[in-house]
């Protein structure tokens, strides 16, 4: 005998022991490829065809033979299977309609012209074992084993009929090809996703916890491979790129924590034949669309909270990092996440805009995870609001930094370096404009500017003595530039830096600015890079009604101390986190968010799985 899963199986004959008993799996069939008629050998075979679906019902048994894993030992099933794909591939309505059907869903509208539902192969590989993909050409020192370069919909590698290039910004070597996938690719993940989350929702939570936490570990035994690719692909230094790694892990252990807490309610009735019950339910479908700036983190703290919920997810990444979402893929394939529980489906700039508008309006998705910038955002949720999808939003900042007199210098320098210069500037919680009372003013700026030439070294994220990389792109330098000349023009001093690095286009040299005033557009305007303008105030009140006149508020930050001092602004800075005398405030128990035209809705922490669930209330009566 033998066992697996707990579940005691009797081992066949001249079977090795620790072998397992069921047949080994046989190529399936390609489509259009019929063998001839053959009698099941299978258990229950006794005329002919197997007890399971060989004497099938039509539409019970087309929902199943889709499903068929290619691994079936009952030859007449492949071949049924193989016939029926053929058919699907013909009519995409019929696929759409056993789809729904095997999930005892409501029939959906008929979609329009030039807009329909296109069939997806879903004969799936074995848990855990992906088809095999292509891989990206590895640069020296990268893992080639994670280098992936297919799109990764339905537990398969998908190559795409167009390809795009990923480029190192610290050098502007190519990294690699990545599948261009469009709106027909999005569909498919979407649907496969769809059909994966009618057998996902049903899993137990300590089973989904356990596979989030077999993905964890995965991460965890690949934390410096996974680190090199963000090096590579974002040109944030390594060390940075490894303590990413870490906090992207660490969603993924606290959501699998998280899986088995997803606790309902029981509410008194006034009629005492009557109980009320509140329960959770995962809302279905979720597209998430991700950042360069964290390309790991930013998906395990979505994702983790999406798959612990039941839901499951197609993944756009960004197109300047889609390596590591692609990477991540790749061990979640490991972990045995069921197929078409994680989708990935990369794409160049030039199609971003028709797959987000894809994802966004399909009718098969229920929920739409964005963190970017505020203007892309607001034209998500116009594509969303159509089908009234559920949303989140985490979106631009303009963080204010304010010291007050009563503050400790080195402690505010100490929390002004790394709040201001983690990724050279490049996070949506970075300090934007630096408020510094007028008695201690000159100081600060003279012990920031200090540590700035002391503890900065610009150069490739991956030489050891880096702590900044390069600017994503030009474009992000150029905006830089903008603001430093727009400042200088209107009167700021340039304390250091102020300019390009040396080293290339996409460097620039960490800046400080003093005398900055408010009609600067440093003052204003979100700068994304290695750029610290300080600005001199008199009054708290003053220090406040700046900080707040911006028409976002993500984070905030303050040194003070002065305990009635540190109540008053915590509570009326309108921002969704306060750092009050700390510098980083990022940690995956705390709820992560903004206020204003900084976005909707928490991830991470307890609050940010319920973004994926739905309360529904039941009524029992006659009791």
């Amino acid at each position: 005998m033998s066992t697996r899963d707990g579940v005691r199986r009797r081992q066949p004959a001249g079977a090795t022991p620790g072998e397992p008993s069921h047949p080994r799996p046989q190529p399936s069939p390609r489509w259009g490829q019929v063998p001839s008629a053959q009698r099941c050998s299978a258990k229950g075979a006794g005329r002919g065809r197997c007890s399971r679906l060989c004497s099938f019902r039509p539409a019970s048994a087309a929902a199943s033979l889709l499903s068929l894993p290619a691994s079936d030992p009952c030859p007449r099933r492949r071949a049924l299977s193989c016939l029926l794909l053929a058919s699907v591939a013909a009519s995409p309505a019929m696929a759409t309609c056993l789809r729904l059907r095997r999930c005892q869903a409501p029939r959906l509208p008929p979609a329009s012209p030039g807009r329909g539902l296109c069939p997806v192969p879903v004969a799936r590989p074995a848990p855990g074992r992906a088809s095999l993909g292509g891989y990206a050409g590895a640069p020296a020192g990268l893992p080639a084993a994670l280098l992936r370069t297919d799109g990764f919909v339905g537990g398969r590698w998908l190559p795409a009929s167009a390809a795009f290039p990923v480029h190192d910004p610290a050098s502007g070597a190519s990294l690699g090809m990545v599948a261009d996938c469009g709106a027909s690719e999005a569909g498919a993940a979407v649907r496969a996703a769809y059909e994966a989350f009618c057998s996902w929702r049903g899993v137990s939570a300590k089973e989904r916890s356990s596979l989030l936490r077999k993905w964890y570990d995965l991460m965890i035994q690949n934390k410096d491979d996974l680190a090199k690719i963000i090096t590579a692909e974002s040109g944030k230094p390594l060390k940075e790129a490894q303590g990413e790694i870490l906090y992207s892990a660490l969603f993924l252990e606290w959501f699998s924590e998280e899986a088995r807490r997803i606790y309902g309610d029981v509410i008194c009735m006034p009629a005492k034949e009557k109980r009320a019950l509140v329960l959770k339910q995962p809302v279905g479908v979720a597209a998430v669309i991700t950042p360069w700036n964290f390309p790991s983190a930013m998906i395990t703290r979505k994702v983790g909270a999406a798959l612990a919920a039941g839901c499951t997810v197609v993944v756009k990444p960004a197109e300047d990092t889609p390596f590591s979402a692609l990477a991540l893929a790749e061990l979640a394939n490991q972990a045995g996440i069921p197929p078409g529980v994680y989708n990935v489906v990369p794409c160049s700039r030039k199609k971003a805009k028709e797959v987000g508008e894809a994802l966004c309006t399909d009718p098969l998705v229920s929920k739409i995870s964005f963190t970017g910038s505020t203007a892309t955002g607001k034209m998500l949720l116009h594509h969303a609001a159509n089908s009234v999808k559920r949303v989140s939003m985490e979106l631009g900042g303009h963080a204010p930094f304010i010291v007050f007199d009563s503050a400790n210098v080195d402690q505010a320098v100490a929390g002004a370096m790394a709040s201001k210069f983690r990724n050279s500037g490049q996070t949506c919680v970075c300090s934007n404009r630096f408020l510094v009372q007028k008695g201690i003013h000159d100081f600060f700026v003279k012990k920031f500017a200090e540590a700035m030439k002391t503890y900065l070294h610009v150069g490739n994220g991956f030489e050891e003595r880096t702590t900044q990389g390069p600017l994503i792109n030009e474009k992000a330098v150029e905006k830089v530039e903008k603001q430093v000349s727009d400042a200088v023009s209107k009167g700021a001093t340039v304390v250091t830096g102020g300019k390009r690095h040396q080293l290339g286009k996409n460097f620039f040299e960490p800046t400080l600015l003093s005398n900055v005033t408010q009609d600067m557009l440093c003052s204003h305007e979100e700068t994304f890079g290695p750029l610290a303008p300080v600005i001199k105030f008199d009054t708290e009140e003053e220090a406040v009604a700046i900080a707040n006149a911006a028409d976002v508020g993500l984070a905030g930050y303050f040194y003070s101390q002065d305990p009635a001092q540190i109540w008053r602004v915590a509570e009326q800075l309108e921002v969704g986190m306060v750092g009050v005398n700390e510098g980083l405030i990022s940690t995956v128990e705390c709820p992560f968010g903004g206020v204003k035209q900084s976005g909707l809705g928490r991830e991470g922490s307890k609050y940010g799985i319920d973004e994926y669930l739905e309360l529904k209330y039941v009524c029992l009566g006659g009791l």
